[in-house]
């Protein structure tokens, strides 16, 4: 969606939680990002929330709370059911929500070994370098 808006950019800032398959630790995340960064020939810059702060995401106030109130009441029976209420949903503001059920199968327990964490350019941030880090594309060779 973004490329629409800025189509020039190369430049991308996540914020991300600190825990989970996007935690500041997760090797498997870092790799994942390298990729997207080498693909896309984006710097991309990583912000974690520091551990047991995901309550400063301004996204879950902005938006989980709308997508709480679409919900209440409505029994979740399937799939469908939840994409529809989660598409449904608008804040006072007019932030829409986009939702699709991805339907892929993804494999468990994949190993980052050191040689692979070695290939990443990743750039710690002198500020909490282990939560905040940009990762650049790799040149191309």
């Amino acid at each position: 969606m973004g490329i629409k808006r800025y189509p020039d950019s190369n430049k991308l800032l996540i914020f991300a939680d600190a825990g989970g398959s996007n935690g500041y630790r997760s090797r498997l995340w870092k790799k994942e990002v390298q990729k997207l960064s080498n693909k896309e020939n984006l710097e991309i810059t990583v912000c974690h929330f520091p551990p047991g702060t995901s309550k400063w995401n301004k996204i879950e106030h902005r938006l989980f709370s709308f997508i709480s109130i679409n919900w209440r009441g409505k029994p979740l029976l399937s799939y469908e059911v939840i994409i529809n209420l989660i598409s449904s949903t608008k804040t006072k503001t007019g932030l829409s929500v986009k939702a699709r059920l991805d339907k892929k199968t993804y494999k468990k327990g994949i190993e980052v070994t050191k040689q692979e964490m070695e290939k990443i350019n990743l750039l710690k941030h002198s500020f909490h370098g282990e939560w905040n880090y940009t990762i650049k594309p790799n040149s191309k060779s």
